[in-house]
C-alpha cells in the first residue's frame, strides 16, 4: 500500500449496526454517562461543602472526580453522536485531539491514584506528621505533577503517532481513536513503533502503580501490627475504596497496553476498552460514597439541610 497524504478523516466502526441495538446502546451509554458526571458532581460538591472533608484525602478525590468527568466526556458523546448518525467520521485533527486528551486524562489517573496510596501510606504508617507532611501546598504540587506528566505523556504519544504516514484504509475499528487501533492504519511495519509505545506505557503505568504496591506493602504491615481489631478496621476502610479503584483502572490498562503484539484482538479490546473508558468512572463515586462514611455523613447532612424542617 502507497503512503497516502491527502487522508484527513477516519471512519470509527463502533459498535452494532442493527437499528434495535443501536437504540438500547444510546439508551445504555446516555444513562452511564449522565450518571457518571452526576455522581461526580455530586462528590465534587460534597467536598467542597462541607469543612470537615477538607483534608488531603479528599483533596485529591475531588480531583478524581473532576478529572472522570472530563475522561468520560472526550469519548461518550462522540459515541453517542455515531451510534445514531449514518457518517461515523472524524477529522484527523479531531482524532489526534481525542488521543492527546484520552491520553492526558488517563496518564493523570495512573499518577492521581499512585499520590493518593502516597497519602493513605503517611497516615497509617507515619500518621503524628500526617497533617505536617501533607500539608496544602505539598497536596497542590503533587497534584500538579499528576497534570504536567499526563500533558507530556499525551503530547508525546500523540504528536509521534500523528506524524507517522497513514495508507489507504483509514477505517478505525474502535469506538474513538485509542492507539492500538490508529497504529494499525499506518504504512508499512509497524513493530518498533509499537515497542515504544508499550515501553511508553509500561513507564506511565507501571511506575505509578509500583509506587502503589510499595505503599500498600508498608501500609498492610502497619495494620497487621495493630494491637486493636477495631484500629486495623478502621485503618483499612480508609484505604479500601482506593484500592478497588486502583484494582479495576490499572487491571485493565496493564491488560490493553502491556502485553505482546501476537495477543491482540482489536474486538476484543474495544469490548475492555469499554470498561475503563466508561464503566470505571461510573463505578467510583459509587465506590467512594456506598464505602465512606464520612462521604456519606456528609451528604446526609446536606440533604437534611434541603429538606424543609417540618
Amino acid at each position: 500500500m502507497e503512503n497516502d497524504t491527502s487522508v484527513n478523516k477516519f471512519i470509527l466502526l463502533g459498535f452494532a449496526n442493527d437499528p434495535g441495538v443501536k437504540l438500547l446502546l444510546f439508551v445504555v451509554f446516555l444513562f452511564i454517562y449522565i450518571a457518571t458526571v452526576f455522581g461526580n458532581i455530586t462528590i465534587l460538591v460534597i467536598i467542597t461543602v462541607d469543612t470537615a472533608l477538607h483534608t488531603p484525602m479528599y483533596f485529591f478525590l475531588r480531583n478524581l472526580s473532576f478529572l472522570e468527568i472530563c475522561y468520560t466526556s472526550v469519548t461518550i458523546p462522540k459515541l453517542l453522536q455515531n451510534i445514531l448518525a449514518v457518517d461515523k467520521t472524524i477529522s484527523l485533527i479531531a482524532c489526534a485531539t481525542q488521543m492527546y486528551f484520552f491520553l492526558f486524562f488517563g496518564a493523570t489517573e495512573c499518577c492521581l491514584l499512585a499520590f493518593m496510596a502516597y497519602d493513605r501510606y503517611i497516615a497509617i504508617c507515619n500518621p503524628l506528621r500526617y497533617l505536617v507532611i501533607m500539608r496544602k501546598s505539598v497536596c497542590v504540587q503533587l497534584t500538579a505533577v499528576s497534570w504536567v506528566c499526563g500533558s507530556l505523556v499525551a503530547m508525546g504519544h500523540t504528536m509521534f503517532i500523528f506524524n507517522l504516514p497513514f495508507c489507504d484504509s483509514n477505517v478505525v475499528n474502535h469506538f474513538f481513536c485509542e492507539i492500538q487501533p490508529v497504529l494499525k492504519l499506518v504504512c508499512g511495519d509497524t513493530y518498533w513503533n509499537e515497542i515504544q509505545i508499550i515501553a511508553a506505557a509500561a513507564f506511565v503505568i507501571l511506575m505509578p502503580f509500583m509506587l502503589i504496591l510499595m505503599s500498600y506493602f508498608h501500609i498492610i504491615s502497619t495494620i497487621l501490627r495493630m494491637q486493636s481489631a477495631k484500629s486495623r478496621q478502621k485503618a483499612f476502610s480508609t484505604c479500601s475504596s482506593h484500592l478497588v479503584v486502583v484494582s479495576l483502572f490499572y487491571g485493565a490498562a496493564i491488560f490493553i497496553y502491556i502485553r505482546p503484539k501476537s495477543s491482540y484482538s482489536l474486538n476484543v479490546d474495544k469490548l475492555l476498552s469499554l470498561f475503563y473508558a466508561v464503566i470505571t468512572p461510573i463505578l467510583n463515586p459509587i465506590i467512594y460514597s456506598l464505602r465512606n462514611k464520612e462521604v456519606k455523613q456528609a451528604l446526609r447532612k446536606i440533604v437534611m439541610k434541603l429538606i424543609p424542617s417540618k
